[in-house]
C-alpha cells in the first residue's frame, strides 16, 4: 500500500511507475484520483489526502516527490505512526531522485511491513550499462553490435533517457538491420563531442603522437576543419569556466544547471581540467584566438593551423 522508490535512475523510476498505474485500474478515474505532493509538504498534508475515499474508483494515488531525503527525526516519527494505519484504499508512493542511507528508518520499516514495498534504482554502469543498452534495442524491435553499443555508452554515458531517445532513432534508421559504430557517429552528436574529449585529455596529457592520430581520424573522416577547430575552441572555454567555478567550490552538478550544459559533459569536463593550471587554459585560450586570427587573415589554412596547434598545444 505504500512504496519507496529511491536512487538517481529517475528514468526507470518512471517506467515502473507507468506500470503500477497500469495494474491500478481505469486511467481516466486513476488520474480523478491521483494527488501529488511536493517534499516540502507535512505529514499533516500528506494524511489528508491519503486518508480520502476513492471517488468511483477501487484506489486513491498519493504521489509524493523527494520527502525523505534528509528528512528531519520528527518527520520521520510522524510518518512511522501513521503508515501502519493507511487506508486500504491508498497507494501511497515515494519518490526519491537519490538514494536513502541504508539505516534510514523509514527504509527498515517499510522492508519489514507488511503493507510497505521497497525498491532502489542506480543508474547501471560499466558493463551493466552495456548490457541495459543491448536490452533497449531488443525492447525497441532492433540490435547493435558490440562496438555501436560501446560508442554509445562512452559518448553518452549513463542518461537512461537520453539513451532510449538515441536508441529509437538508430533502430528506425537501420530498420531491422544492426546498428554499426559508423551509425552512431553519422546521428548522435554526443558522439562528435566525446571525440573531442579525447583529443583534448592527449593534449592535456602531452601525448602528440595520440592527439595527431585523433586529429588524422577526424580529418579523414571528412569531419570540417573549422568545425573541428569550433569544437576545441568551445572545449576549452568550457574548460576555462568550468576550472574557476571548480575553484570557487562548485560540484560539476551545480556546474551542469549554471552552465546549462549536460551532466555528463559537465563531470567529464570537471575531470579534464584538472589536468590544466588556470594560467595554462588562458594561454591555450590566446593561442586559439591567434590561430583564429592568422587563417581569417590568410597566413594559413586552417587545416595546417590544426596539425601545428595540437603539435604546440601537446609540447
Amino acid at each position: 500500500m505504500f512504496y519507496i522508490f529511491h536512487g538517481n535512475d529517475t528514468f526507470s523510476q518512471r517506467e515502473t511507475m507507468a506500470d503500477l498505474l497500469g495494474r491500478l485500474g481505469d486511467p481516466v478515474m486513476l488520474e480523478l484520483n491521483t494527488t501529488r505532493l511536493p517534499g516540502n509538504a507535512t505529514v499533516g498534508e500528506l494524511r489528508q489526502v491519503c486518508d480520502v475515499m476513492p471517488f468511483l474508483a477501487p484506489v486513491r494515488l498519493v504521489i509524493v516527490e523527494d520527502m525523505l531525503a534528509g528528512s528531519s527525526a520528527e518527520l520521520v516519527d510522524q510518518l512511522l505512526a501513521y503508515l501502519p494505519n493507511l487506508p486500504e484504499t491508498t497507494r501511497l508512493v515515494f519518490l526519491e531522485s537519490q538514494s536513502l542511507r541504508a539505516n534510514h528508518r523509514l527504509l527498515r520499516f517499510a522492508e519489514k511491513a507488511e503493507n510497505g514495498y521497497v525498491r532502489q534504482f542506480s543508474r547501471p554502469e560499466g558493463n551493466a550499462l552495456n548490457r541495459w543498452i543491448e536490452k533497449r534495442f531488443e525492447a525497441q524491435g532492433g540490435s547493435a553490435t558490440p562496438q555501436a553499443v560501446h560508442t554509445l555508452a562512452m559518448s553518452i554515458g549513463n542518461d537512461l533517457a537520453l539513451l532510449e531517445n538515441e536508441i529509437e532513432k538508430l533502430v528506425l534508421y537501420r530498420a531491422g538491420e544492426a546498428v554499426e559504430a559508423e551509425d552512431v557517429a553519422l546521428l548522435c552528436p554526443y558522439v562528435a563531442e566525446a571525440n573531442i574529449f579525447d583529443l583534448v585529455d592527449a593534449l592535456g596529457s602531452r601525448q602528440e603522437r595520440q592527439a595527431a592520430l585523433l586529429l588524422n581520424k577526424k580529418l579523414a573522416e571528412g569531419t570540417d576543419p573549422f568545425y573541428l577547430f569550433a569544437m576545441i575552441v568551445r572545449q576549452f572555454r568550457l574548460l576555462i569556466e568550468i576550472r574557476e567555478l571548480g575553484e570557487e567550490g562548485l560540484r560539476p552538478p551545480a556546474i551542469a544547471q549554471k552552465l546549462r550544459i549536460h551532466p555528463f559533459v559537465a563531470g567529464k569536463l570537471h575531470q579534464q581540467c584538472q589536468r590544466f593550471t588556470l594560467p595554462q587554459l588562458e594561454q591555450i585560450y590566446s593561442h586559439l584566438l591567434d590561430t583564429d586570427v592568422g587563417v581569417k587573415t590568410g597566413q594559413t589554412e586552417m587545416t595546417t593551423a590544426l596539425h601545428l596547434l595540437v603539435a604546440g598545444l601537446a609540447a
